[in-house]
């Protein structure tokens, strides 16, 4: 099997020079991590507050880094230019900087840039290589063990924790430009665990989607054909899924999706014993029903209430992609309490 990246329904995309490579919460906080141990000047931007109709909203963040390095947006491309000139004064001071920009009237409508955004971000601009020890408690957060949690202060406080690590930092500031509050507390929810039973054709592009929406994945597959498709995912695990299950972390969602019949009620029995509060089944109704008349009395009662089958929303389209794509906002819809 080709690779993922070699694959004619998965081409290479080239992103123009100017433009900032798309960048989840994930890729920023790792890059904030590679960036402290390189002592490159960086600065991250976090969003303390907003107002009225934004991008992004409080706790988003992007890098700014050297050579016009950007990851992550904050806005759709027309505030960047500008976060991006004070956080290299940022960087090259090494004092937190802060940004309120507001364009709520009528002026910043069809003036200047035409924002028409009708929308107010206020930012902390970091500078990272006076953040020394974050590391952990940044990695904590990316290997999922907890929520991450910030604490700045207007007088140049700074507090990291996730789980038991803690780092706290003081920094120099200038005064912000307004006085809504002494402190800003901003919270990224820990990263929710996916696991994935069998590979198949809707993986090459399931799996790196999910992960971008900040989903850490854990691929359950031990046959040949599929075992490429290893490297797409967060782990990989060729012992089978109850082996998986015994030994792993509290998984948020299962999808059984080998596309095979005997591997699904494998799979579908071992969930059947867990807590996993969401699990999807790849295939037509009349197949999981013809599943579940093979499974005993009680897996079958201890999945009905959580099992999604058949998985995905109904998008239209049909063939791996259409498929993969109609999980995925399944997942997001259902990670973030939509029912639709």
């Amino acid at each position: 099997m080709p690779a993922a990246t070699d694959s004619p329904t998965s081409p290479v995309v080239s992103i123009p020079a100017g433009i900032a490579r798309p960048a989840p919460a994930h890729a920023v906080v790792a890059a904030v991590c590679e960036a402290v141990r390189s002592g490159a000047p960086a600065t991250l931007a976090l969003v303390l507050d907003t107002d009225g109709s934004t991008y992004s909203g409080a706790g988003a963040m992007a890098l700014f880094g050297p050579d016009d390095v950007q990851l992550g947006w904050l806005s759709g491309g027309c505030l960047e230019p500008e976060i991006a000139r004070r956080a290299a004064e940022v960087a090259a001071s090494g004092r937190i900087g802060w940004m309120e920009i507001d364009t709520r009237d009528d002026a910043a409508l069809m003036s200047g840039s035409a924002l028409g955004c009708r929308g107010r971000l206020r930012l902390a601009l970091l500078p990272v290589t006076r953040l020394p020890g974050v590391q952990a408690p940044l990695q904590a957060w990316l290997d999922g063990d907890g929520t991450a949690h910030w604490t700045i202060g207007r007088a140049g406080t700074v507090e990291l924790e996730t789980g038991a690590l803690k780092q706290a930092w003081t920094l120099d500031a200038d005064v912000p430009g307004w006085t809504s509050a002494d402190t800003w507390s901003l919270t990224s929810a820990a990263r929710p665990q996916l696991l994935l039973c069998g590979g198949g054709p809707e993986t090459p592009l399931l799996l790196p989607l999910l992960r971008d929406l900040g989903w850490r994945t854990t691929l359950v597959e031990s046959r040949e054909r599929w075992r490429p498709l290893a490297a797409l995912a967060d782990r990989h695990r060729a012992d089978g899924v109850a082996a998986t299950l015994a030994d792993g972390p509290a998984y948020d969602a299962a999808l059984v999706m080998h596309h095979n019949f005997e591997l699904d009620l494998d799979a579908l029995d071992a969930l059947s014993a867990t807590q996993v509060p969401f699990v999807g089944l790849l295939g037509p109704r009349r197949r999981s029903e013809d599943l579940f008349r093979l499974l005993p009395t009680a897996p079958h009662a201890a999945l009905r209430a959580r099992l999604h089958s058949p998985i995905g929303l109904d998008l239209g389209g049909r063939g791996a992609e259409a498929i993969g794509l109609s999980i995925a906002a399944q997942l997001q819809a259902w990670r973030h309490g939509r029912r639709p």
